[in-house]
């Protein structure tokens, strides 16, 4: 398990030359490359500049988590769903071409006069289909917990209905999973045969977020994947403020190491 960052906020205007060397020297050493930030690394790119993009991260000790897409699959409107299908597929491309293993995306939300059931249903449905092309690739679809899907039973039908080994979920740390006792254990034991390779996180020392809890439970689970740090505060030097966040991660390791 590492500690890793979201290019949102902390990295949202760093070219990638400055972001591999800043996550270098704070030993965040992976990231997740959120779509329209300053990186640039998008579906758009030509196959030589995508070259370049996976050189540079094989010439850094920086991995390439892969792209963080704002695609979602909840509209009732067909095309936008087509739209979104098609956008992750080359995301999807995408990742595999610059060294990622996978891309995030979004369930998102329900709509009126939309039963929710017919939109969980058509999420899933629209995973699996992504979960074939991410198979092909040797991709996975990281399923962000986000937007009025939120609520883990909701995310649980989802992936009841996508059912594919390379659909997973990544953790988003909020606050609809803290149960009726405000603890994360029932909602983490349920959600955690699903986990992927990714899970994001805030700030580790602010707010009321049981981070340690989270970490405690994901080292007694044996999880294996990336911490992400999607960090909300606007610190005046956010290299330093990243060094302190893997020393607050390294200490809550030790912690739940015991």
């Amino acid at each position: 398990m590492r500690l890793g960052l979201v290019t949102y906020l902390w990295g949202q205007d760093w070219d990638l030359p400055t972001l591999l060397k800043n996550c270098e020297a704070s030993g965040l050493l992976g990231v997740e490359l959120r779509t329209t930030h300053a990186h640039g690394v998008e579906p758009a790119l030509s196959k030589v500049a995508r070259a370049e993009v996976k050189k540079r991260f094989a010439d850094s000790p920086v991995v390439c988590v892969g792209p963080g897409s704002n695609e979602n699959f909840d509209s009732p409107e067909r095309e936008k769903l087509e739209a979104s299908i098609e956008a992750t597929k080359r995301f999807l491309q995408l990742s595999h071409d610059v060294g990622g293993t996978g891309v995030k995306v979004k369930p998102n939300s329900f709509h009126k006069g939309v039963p929710k059931a017919r939109t969980i249903e058509q999420i899933g449905t629209a995973l699996r289909q992504l979960g074939l092309v991410a198979a092909d690739l040797g991709q996975e679809i990281r399923v962000e917990v986000h937007g009025q899907c939120s609520p883990l039973f909701y995310m649980e039908q989802i992936m009841e209905v996508a059912d594919h080994p390379n659909v997973r979920i990544c953790w988003n740390s909020n606050g609809e999973d803290l149960d009726w006792k405000g603890t994360i254990d029932h909602s983490f034991k349920v959600i955690r045969p699903w986990f992927g390779q990714t899970a994001h996180v805030r700030e580790l020392n602010i707010g009321d977020y049981p981070y340690q809890k989270l970490i405690d439970l994901c080292v007694a689970s044996k999880y294996e994947g990336w911490v992400l740090l999607e960090a909300r505060t606007k610190p005046a030097d956010r290299v330093q403020a990243m060094i302190e966040q893997r020393q607050v991660f390294e200490e809550m390791l030790v912690k739940a190491n015991g």
